[in-house]
């Protein structure tokens, strides 16, 4: 139980932008009201979503079969 709940927590990494990249993407950022970290994390979870389509399926909608 305790290697599952190991292999389910977030991790940390470092990665290095050009200048002119950081300061968009702290714009983008600041005009969601939302911090430089959080927009780059959910940007990087998106890619790796779509990179990987097969094994992260779209979420369901919740709206039923109509």
């Amino acid at each position: 139980m305790e290697n599952l709940q190991h292999d389910q927590m977030s991790k940390k990494t470092t990665i290095v932008l050009p200048d002119v990249i950081y300061e968009d993407l702290m714009r983008w950022a600041e005009s969601e009201g939302r911090p430089t970290a959080n927009l780059a994390s959910f940007l990087i979870e998106q890619s790796v979503r779509a990179k990987f389509s097969n094994k992260y399926p779209p979420p369901a909608t919740g709206k039923g079969n109509e």
